[in-house]
């Protein structure tokens, strides 16, 4: 029987986004569009529960995007420079945000599947009771990221880093943790599981101790 690797790494999600796009200047509720460019998003943008296929969405500066309930499939998300992203409900696959900054990103039961964040920096990630799946995360800078009661499946971290995680209720399978430089996570406990370096438990040893009842003492 062959070895399994562990942990497992996210599948190849690449979104396929055609060359030939019709041009969108905007997005509102239950949009269902597909192959299209989206650009001059600014102020505050309502796309509660649209529908985006094969798309990109480009230099969008706004102060709220509301995408709660949104279905993303195949989608770009380019430079976002958001003030709040409201991803609550939203199902998403094979979506690739890059580049951007976004204050508050609030993915409330948010299920991501075969998402990737690359270069982005976000103050405070939000996503209780989510659902992620072939999730990468690339050289993204995070303030706190909240993953309470959250099910992450083959989710991998590369070169990023956060203040604090909380991972009360987290529940983890292949998860990867070993390319995250964390200050601190709320209950050591819920990484059962998952995969650090070294390093890494060398640096949370007093936390993984104390969570475990062990008393340390000089």
């Amino acid at each position: 029987m062959a070895r399994r690797d562990t942990p497992a790494p996210p599948r190849d999600s690449a979104p396929d986004v055609p060359d030939d796009l019709d041009e969108a200047d905007g997005l509102s509720p239950r949009d269902d569009l597909l192959a299209a460019r989206i650009t001059g998003l600014a102020d505050d943008v309502l796309a509660t529960h649209a529908r985006l296929v094969e798309s990109r969405v480009e230099a969008a500066s706004v102060a709220l995007f509301d995408a709660t309930g949104t279905t993303f499939t195949d989608v770009v998300v380019d430079d976002l420079r958001a003030v709040e992203l409201r991803l609550r409900d939203a199902r998403w696959r094979n979506v690739a945000l890059t580049g951007g900054r976004i204050g508050t990103l609030d993915g409330l039961r948010a299920a991501w599947d075969g998402v990737t964040l690359r270069g982005i920096r976000v103050g405070y990630l939000s996503l209780p009771s989510a659902e992620l799946a072939d999730v990468r995360f690339v050289d993204c800078e995070i303030g706190t990221l909240d993953l309470p009661d959250a099910t992450l499946t083959r989710v991998t971290f590369d070169s990023c880093r956060v203040d604090e995680v909380d991972t009360r209720g987290l529940t983890g399978t292949d998860l990867d943790l070993r390319g995250l430089d964390a200050l601190a996570f709320t209950d050591p406990r819920a990484l059962r599981g998952s995969t650090l370096s070294t390093r890494q438990v060398e640096q949370h040893a007093a936390a993984f101790a104390a969570a475990h009842g062990v008393h340390i003492a000089d």
